[in-house]
């Protein structure tokens, strides 16, 4: 079960990583990462690692868009 709730939570958080990809945006990264990080924790505690891995995807993915639009030094 905690595997569901963390793969709906990575499939929201990675449509709203898509979505701030649109210029001037880019804001929107520090709101979905801490939203995937939660996600992270339950598919840490779930048995499955799908959940897991979909969420560092989207960690990913929002800190490197951070990191190029200049938000993380």
């Amino acid at each position: 079960m905690l595997n569901i709730l963390s793969l709906i939570v990575g499939a929201c958080s990675l449509f709203l990583a898509i979505f701030a990809f649109i210029p001037l945006l880019g804001w929107a990264n520090w709101v979905i990462i801490p939203f995937a990080i939660f996600g992270l924790a339950l598919g840490v505690l779930s048995d499955r690692t799908s959940g897991r891995n979909l969420n560092l995807v989207v960690i990913g993915v929002g800190t490197l868009r951070l990191m190029l639009g200049g938000g993380i030094f």
